[in-house]
């Protein structure tokens, strides 16, 4: 009897012993940690990627106030010229103002004046028939349109120096853009001027033109005639690309 509990405690403590090996296995294999990490592309709680901008606004107003706004498509702003811009005789010049300069938060660029076009939606004046650069027999330029001559000075200074004979004459200005001395109205400029980057609140330094219109002395010979009581309205574009 007492060899028989013998052998039943000695199965039982072997079972039990068996019992603890595989309850130790299985803790062992089963029993594992998990744990991720996660990335993403942003910062404060916002995308953290994204695009850079560029975009250019302008101010004709003469007297440089704070009046910049975008004028993207073909009439675009309207310069003001100095007085009798309606009125010119033979010799006669007018001048006009307008700033460029990036927004802010916008990269940096180069701007080229393109030569002038017909201005859309303009309604002409009674009496005063309206030439564009494609009126006329075989499509050649009005008279008042091809007799018509522009120039254009540029500055960099923090305020616009006054756009008109004086300033030109003065040298307040710099240099006529190449190209644009004394050139016809459909001509582009040689070269092009740089517009600096902005900051993210700031916008970009100006960069300034003066535009000269000029009816040359000369016109009146043989022309004369033609050339009285007509109206033209160019339109120029300043193209601008990005270069940072």
């Amino acid at each position: 009897m007492s060899r028989r509990i013998n052998r039943r405690t000695r199965k039982i403590a072997a079972l039990t012993g068996g019992l603890l090996v595989v309850g130790i296995g299985a803790t062992y294999t089963l029993a594992s940690w998990n744990d991720s990490e996660w990335v993403w592309g942003g910062a404060s709680g916002g995308p953290g990627i994204g695009t850079s901008g560029f975009e250019v606004e302008q101010n004709t107003v003469a007297s440089g106030a704070a009046v910049w706004v975008d004028e993207e498509s073909n009439p675009g702003g309207a310069l003001t010229f100095t007085p009798g811009a309606l009125a010119l005789s033979p010799g006669d010049s007018v001048y006009a103002p307008v700033s460029l300069r990036t927004k802010g938060g916008s990269l940096g660029g180069d701007v080229t004046l393109q030569g002038a076009v017909a201005a859309s939606g303009v309604t002409p004046i009674a009496g005063k028939p309206l030439d564009g650069p494609t009126t006329g027999a075989g499509g050649t330029p009005g008279p008042l349109w091809a007799a018509a001559r522009v120039s254009v000075y540029t500055s960099t200074a923090s305020t616009a120096p006054s756009c008109d004979s004086t300033s030109v004459e003065d040298e307040d200005w710099g240099p006529a853009v190449a190209g644009l001395s004394n050139a016809a109205l459909g001509t582009a400029a040689g070269t092009a001027q740089a517009l600096a980057a902005a900051t993210p609140t700031v916008a970009g330094a100006p960069q300034h033109y003066c535009f000269v219109i000029t009816l040359p002395s000369g016109a009146q010979t043989g022309t004369g005639g033609e050339l009285m009581n007509r109206t033209i309205a160019p339109a120029w574009e300043f193209r601008a690309v990005s270069t940072s």
